[in-house]
């Protein structure tokens, strides 16, 4: 499978050709394969990166968005390495694991950056389907970059799931029914590929990602076209290009939690204009929803939540859109409510100093999950002060100290009194 992917154009920029060698011809069409399904495989694989970097993304059962080349070509690496492949002979050597899935995509990115004005994009956008239960389009929610969301979760998965057939072949097709939670809501746990980001940590720190995209960078010194972008780049500015890429994908697809825009789990439009927030600010609120009572667990489940808990604030109580800034699903992400930059309506008289975060359950006698736990305590709140969104000495409070209600639950109030910047 991943061969019959690199032939169909998912290992075409010259870094991953270095590693891999020329694709094999492209064969025909496999007997086991309608036309349509041929042709479908044969549009997602092509490599149409700077005409159209939406393509070849496929919508996982987890709700997450993967671009197939990266997971493809790490794959096909950690086959190729269970099977005694001794690895490509390039100086400086390089650990083919990354140069497929993402030190290649991340160094040119910087690199094109750093020779140019300083503003073009380096990593993002998340993107949105038409339609989650049958997605046929995915659009980027602005200007592209080299990595967008899709291809950074690609790259993650392609590491981990090739690190993992290197230790011993397993059929694709289980490992992938496994990894991704085949079944879009019926899975009783979160999937494994909920946790990529902190299997990602575990496998390449900065310092290894670092070392990843310097090593690569140096190959792309022979290899054309970053061999003219590299021309008047020397071996300090190498070195800075590739910590600083390293430093900003780990910032924002290791240490940051996911979150999943307003598009992916079918929000109703703002009703009226919303008010910008002033940023940084200066507070954190807890919640839970109450209602619905029992944590969601899969995507599916949370979308649900998230739909049904907005059609109760705006259509109950008449408010213009879902009050909470953002909501926390047991499912292992976040998902954007009113956002980062506008005024919400979960604490009254506070609405414009801080975020409402709402866990979805109730919390009055049981905890939430300990991952839904550190989601927020260990990830969002640090990734909000890192990125300007939060001022540095912030104070966290539950809603109940703001107002006459028992919000968020005794025993997840009990919890949030051990928190940084409680008081």
């Amino acid at each position: 499978v991943p061969e019959l992917g690199r032939a169909l154009g998912a290992c075409s920029s010259p870094g991953c050709r270095a590693v891999l060698g020329h694709p094999p011809a492209v064969p025909p069409a496999p007997a086991a394969l309608s036309h349509e399904q041929w042709l479908l495989l044969s549009q997602l694989l092509q490599h149409h990166e700077v005409l159209a970097p939406e393509r070849g993304v496929v919508l996982a059962p987890d709700g997450s968005s993967v671009a197939l080349a990266p997971l493809l070509m790490g794959m096909e690496v950690g086959l190729k390495r269970a099977a005694g492949w001794p690895g490509p002979n390039l100086q400086p050597p390089l650990d083919p694991l990354y140069a497929v899935t993402i030190s290649e995509a991340l160094g040119t990115s910087f690199l094109v950056a750093h020779g140019g004005e300083g503003n073009q994009t380096t990593l993002g956008p998340d993107g949105c389907w038409d339609d989650v239960d049958d997605p046929q389009n995915y659009t980027l929610l602005g200007p592209p970059s080299p990595i967008p969301d899709a291809v950074a979760n690609g790259a993650m998965d392609g590491v981990l799931l090739g690190a993992q057939l290197a230790q011993g072949p397993i059929p694709l097709g289980d490992l992938l029914r496994s990894y991704y939670g085949m079944g879009n809501g019926t899975q009783e746990r979160r999937p494994p590929s909920s946790y990529r980001r902190q299997g990602f940590r575990a496998l390449a720190g900065p310092g290894k990602l670092q070392e990843e995209v310097v090593a690569m960078l140096k190959v792309l010194r022979v290899l054309p076209p970053a061999q003219e972008l590299l021309e008047k780049v020397g071996p300090e500015d190498v070195v800075a290009i590739a910590q600083r890429a390293a430093r900003d994908f780990t910032e924002l697809y290791v240490e940051c939690p996911p979150i999943v825009p307003r598009c992916m789990w079918g929000a109703q439009p703002y009703r009226g204009t919303p008010k910008p927030l002033a940023l940084p600010l200066s507070s954190i609120f807890i919640h839970h929803t109450l209602e619905p009572s029992s944590p969601c667990l899969t995507f599916s489940s949370c979308t649900r939540a998230l739909r049904s808990i907005q059609r109760f604030h705006q259509d109950v109580r008449h408010w213009d859109d879902i009050g909470y800034s953002f909501v926390v699903g047991s499912d292992g992400y976040l998902y954007q409510g009113r956002g980062w930059h506008w005024v919400g309506a979960h604490t009254k008289g506070h609405n414009s100093r801080g975020y409402g975060v709402g866990y979805v359950g109730d919390f009055s006698t049981t905890l939430p999950d300990p991952e839904a736990i550190s989601l927020v305590k260990d990830q969002f709140l640090s990734c909000a002060v890192k990125t300007g969104k939060l001022q540095p000495n912030y104070t966290l409070r539950g809603h109940r100290q703001m107002g006459h209600t028992e919000c968020p639950g005794n025993a997840l109030f009990q919890e949030i009194e051990s928190w940084h910047g409680f008081k």
